[in-house]
């Protein structure tokens, strides 16, 4: 971790600790200065090593709400390109620190029983540690929850990349059964935005004036800029710091076990869908979960899935989009043993590498060396029924410091929002299909 110096800094614009960006000049391995030699115009945007950016402007005072304070990106060891925004929602420090507030407050969810945060958990890899989500009411969604680390650098979002930018995934996890808003997104961003402790900081970030209606939009967007600040990099890989096995599974992955083909670039990634024969069945079976099948309406994409990111994979088990695998090692020894091809067709990419056992732990060494070092900055009780250690949550106590200049608007209680179990149980059904 970074001084406590560092963290306040981080804290206060809303992001991650700086210990996930980097953070040390000088310690860009040749792996990154290689790629960055072909990206001289997204490097030349980044100032620096860490995720936290600083404002160019202060925040202003006066009766008008004053300009949102200019963004800088810093990128954290071994990103080279900053997430893609919007041109209707340009980043702020104002905008981030809103989004990061309104992430971890309880009362955006139909109930007030979870957060954003709930379902992305520090010591649960900023996943949920659970194989399928849960949602309000504790209802338990179709899917696996990923990692937050790095969402901004996806091409696509969900897991069938049925949403084309965060925005569009906010608003569906709001209405979905991540949050059970169903219809009431628009009624529950008027709740939210009329509280004193968010009046200001809308208008402030939104350039609003006095008395504007806060809509979902608005909610969707703040959200949107924090999660962008989310970066993983700097890692032991990204700084050459592996240990001899992590050396030889790199070596592996980029070569003979042939991973870096679907696992490629900075985000390990390639962003597309690809059948493994995970929850696969031979014809579809009634009820299966057909991935991007179900969003592109072409039989030949059934049980697709998008490719998920590897940085922090060894601290998200359990793996795959239905979370049916429980280790690592199994994990990487059904990829590299070709897929799962007794449940239909595979990806022409999959094939059976013959690796060794002792060949699957370098692998596995390898990947523990993309774990992120950084975590988010935790506002408020985020203890949730279901999800992390047998108090149900992994969230700071009510009496934890708050991040400094940050105001604790996430420390709601459940009942500052109770909407009631039958409320929550009937639109969690509703929505249950907008799941990871």
């Amino acid at each position: 971790m970074n001084p406590i110096a560092q963290r306040s800094i981080a804290m206060a614009l809303g992001m991650a600790l700086s210990g996930c960006g980097g953070g040390s000049d000088g310690k860009a391995d040749g792996k990154a200065k290689a790629a960055a030699s072909s990206k001289t115009e997204a490097k030349a945007k980044a100032e620096g090593k860490t995720t936290a950016a600083e404002p160019s402007a202060d925040d202003g005072a006066g009766e008008d709400p004053a300009p949102a304070a200019a963004w800088s990106w810093q990128l954290p060891a071994g990103i080279h390109t900053p997430p893609r925004v919007p041109e209707d929602n340009p980043m702020s420090a104002e905008k981030v620190e809103l989004g990061h507030r309104l992430f971890m407050d309880k009362r955006l969810s139909v109930d007030g029983s979870r957060s954003c945060y709930s379902c992305h958990q520090n010591e649960l890899g900023n996943a949920d540690g659970r194989a399928k989500a849960l949602g309000p009411g504790g209802k338990e969604l179709p899917r696996n929850a990923p990692t937050i680390w790095n969402v901004g650098l996806l091409p696509l979002l969900y897991w069938d990349g049925r949403s084309a930018d965060l925005e569009a995934q906010a608003v569906g996890a709001l209405k979905g059964g991540n949050m059970g808003l169903g219809d009431g997104v628009e009624a529950k961003a008027g709740e939210i935005g009329a509280l004193p402790e968010y009046r200001e900081a809308f208008a402030k970030a939104f350039g609003l004036a006095a008395g504007a209606p806060i809509t979902g939009k608005h909610v969707a967007m703040a959200l949107s800029a924090y999660e962008r600040t989310l970066l993983c990099g700097d890692t032991a890989h990204d700084r050459d710091a592996q240990d001899e096995a992590a050396k030889r599974g790199w070596a592996l992955f980029s070569g003979a076990a042939g991973c870096i083909t679907c696992h490629a670039q900075d985000n390990f990634t390639d962003g597309l869908f690809h059948r493994t024969g995970i929850g696969a069945s031979e014809p579809p079976a009634e009820g299966a979960d057909r991935g991007r099948g179900t969003i592109s309406k072409k039989p030949e994409e059934d049980f697709m899935f998008r490719t998920p990111t590897l940085r922090n994979v060894a601290r998200t088990a359990p793996y795959f989009h239905d979370g049916s695998v429980a280790t690592l090692e199994e994990a990487v020894r059904i990829m590299a043993g070709g897929g799962l091809r007794d449940r239909g067709p595979v990806d022409t990419n999959l094939v059976d590498r013959k690796l060794t056992e002792e060949e699957i732990s370098d692998l596995v060494a390898f990947l523990r060396s993309l774990d992120c070092p950084g975590s988010l900055a935790v506002i408020g009780d985020q203890s949730v029924a279901g999800i992390g250690t047998a108090a149900g949550g992994s969230g700071a106590p009510d009496d934890a410091e708050a991040p400094a200049g940050d105001a604790k608007a996430g420390d709601a209680k459940a009942d500052d929002a109770k909407a009631g179990d039958a409320k929550a149980d009937a639109t969690t059904k509703k929505g249950a299909t907008e799941s990871p």
